[in-house]
């Protein structure tokens, strides 16, 4: 299975972005807001977390594969869960996701039903079955992706994730575990892996 592809970036137009990787060019599904960030990108090197599909009917005999990516692996993760969704599946939610994860995730978690129904594809039906299944889970993702930290604050989409998991692992609620690395996000530090990431969050707890 292919999980990333990084390559020199020879267009992103459309729904795809295609990626030269020697000795091969690969042609990558993208929702729109992927198609914004890698625009300005043509021809610098890129890696897109990648997931694979099988398009197509079997009944007709007309199976193609296929790639869908994105700039993080905790947006891939989001595109997945989105896709378990009844009545969304992968091409609806690439049509979907004209938005970032962070702001889809906040949506859901609000239960924004009206927004959600606004989305490419998501009529009124189809957004209430998003919030029953995915309100729960989508605290992380409206903290990690996209979410424009404090100035001077660099954490990593995917830190962020793993940080969050473990947070909840220790007993910690979604709702403070998203506090505790907002604030920590925000005190314009680098955080080299996930340690020192926690290590600044109960850090600052006994300050």
């Amino acid at each position: 299975m292919i999980t990333k592809i990084t390559g020199k970036l020879v267009a992103a137009t459309g729904d795809t972005a295609t990626l030269a990787a020697a000795p091969f060019e690969y042609e990558v599904l993208i929702p729109e807001f992927v198609r914004r960030q890698l625009q300005g990108r043509v021809g610098e090197k890129v890696s897109l977390h990648t997931l694979e599909y099988i398009d197509g009917d079997p009944s007709r005999g007309k199976l193609t594969p296929r790639l869908a990516g994105f700039l993080a692996a905790v947006e891939r993760e989001f595109f997945e869960m989105f896709c378990q969704v009844d009545g969304v599946g992968v091409k609806k939610a690439l049509r979907a996701m004209v938005r970032p994860v962070d702001e889809l995730a906040t949506l859901i978690e609000e239960q924004d039903v009206k927004g959600l129904s606004a989305l490419p594809g998501i009529g009124p039906a189809t957004a209430e079955r998003v919030v029953a299944k995915l309100r729960r889970k989508a605290a992380k993702f409206a903290l990690m992706v996209g979410r424009k930290l404090p100035e001077g604050g660099e954490v990593e989409r995917d830190l962020l994730a793993e940080a969050f998991e473990i947070l909840r692992t220790l007993g910690h609620s979604d709702a403070d575990a998203h506090r505790l690395l907002e604030e920590a996000a925000g005190r314009k530090k680098k955080f080299k892996d996930v340690e020192a990431l926690l290590h600044a969050v109960y850090e600052q707890r006994s300050a």
